[in-house]
């Protein structure tokens, strides 16, 4: 699935230090603002114990996670609705992404310059927040000029546009984002062709320094963060950027080694990456044989041709059953031989609403 994550923020809060460490893709770091001028994009593995049990059980020539595409989008200033800066191009950028993770500086570094002059992770949030809200109003104000033109001879769609949009700029107005906006189904219909910067999930990472890690979401400057992310229904998670960039660059072994060392149980770009993937609301199947155990993407909700489409066109195209089973079942009990001996291999049909960590086999004939 053709699925993105924008990593935005302002200038120097280590945007791209964080999206080195979760693609290793090398994108340049450095110490004054506008480093990042194109987005950088990584492919992303979503790290998946589940994966890595089915694995042991089939002993697989090859196997193969899900991924996630990350994308290192220019740093924002103040005015960047107006085209401060490299406004126009961030926001034409984060426009194209379907979540966003928002980096939040929360360390003092006399070293690394602050565009703002001062390290406040809150009044950061704010000049990100109002850039984004001030754009889609731009976008709902020109929708609303055509709505009230074409309204006038009558059409029902265009009169609830003039409505909506009507709504919708009058929240915006008092800086309420368009994903924590009570919509209908009406609503939706007319403002999801706008693409609203404002109505994509959200997921604060709080950079913290080395020495605030263990604190976590206790770290002093992280909580006023974590009190204004619960107010909007969006998640911190704490993070240390320059550490996730040097764990990245370890063997298995030593990684292991320096997490046990910070008494970590796993890097925290693990979590940010989960975290990510359920913004999108995302489930895993699996697929599982000795020539491959594969993660496979589909959304929330899908039904199993869909996700049979999620492997081949043709499967989806001919789909005429699935054969299903909990990765839970194939773990303990070893076989998908010993699984059907229990009774715990399920045969489902069209309607079948496919459940995170299912592993399925399609019959299907075009």
């Amino acid at each position: 699935m053709a699925l993105a994550v924008g990593i935005v923020g302002l200038p120097n809060v280590g945007k791209s230090t964080l999206f080195n460490a979760l693609s290793n893709a090398g994108a340049q770091s450095a110490n004054y603002p506008f480093c990042t001028i194109e987005p950088n994009v990584g492919m992303v593995s979503v790290p998946d114990p589940r994966l890595d049990a089915l694995a042991r059980v089939c002993d697989p020539d090859r196997i193969v996670p899900t991924t996630v595409e990350f994308v290192d989008i220019a740093g924002l200033v103040k005015g960047a609705s107006q085209g401060e800066g490299l406004g126009n191009q961030f926001l034409s950028h984060i426009r194209s992404v379907d979540a966003i993770v928002h980096v939040v500086r929360c360390f003092e570094d006399e070293n690394i310059i602050h565009v703002g002059g001062k390290v406040d992770p809150l009044s950061d949030v704010e000049v990100i927040n109002t850039e984004l809200i001030l754009r889609d109003m731009q976008s709902v104000e020109a929708r609303l000029q055509k709505a009230k033109k074409n309204s006038k001879g009558g059409d029902k769609i265009e009169r609830q546009a003039v409505t909506t949009c009507e709504k919708v700029l009058e929240e915006l107005g008092a800086g309420v984002s368009v994903r924590a906006m009570k919509l209908d189904e009406a609503d939706h219909e007319i403002l999801d062709p706008l693409a609203l910067l404002t109505s994509k999930p959200v997921v604060y990472a709080a950079n913290v320094a080395e020495e605030d890690l263990s604190q976590g979401l206790e770290a002093p400057l992280v909580k006023p963060l974590i009190a204004h992310a619960a107010a909007e229904g969006s998640e911190v998670v704490v993070i240390s950027a320059s550490i996730e960039a040097e764990i990245a660059g370890l063997s298995p072994e030593e990684r292991q080694e320096f997490l046990e060392g910070i008494g970590a149980d796993e890097p925290g770009l693990a979590r940010l990456i989960r975290r990510a993937y359920a913004l999108l609301e995302l489930i895993t199947f699996f697929t599982a044989g000795k020539q491959e155990v594969r993660a496979w993407t589909t959304r929330q909700g899908s039904l199993a041709p869909q996700a049979a489409g999620k492997i081949h066109t043709d499967f989806e195209r001919g789909f005429i059953r699935a054969e299903v089973m909990r990765w839970t079942d194939l773990v303990e009990l070893g076989s998908e031989a010993a699984v059907k001996a229990k009774g715990l291999l399920r045969v489902e049909g069209k309607e079948y609403v496919v459940q995170d960590g299912d592993v399925m086999h399609f019959r299907f004939n075009v």
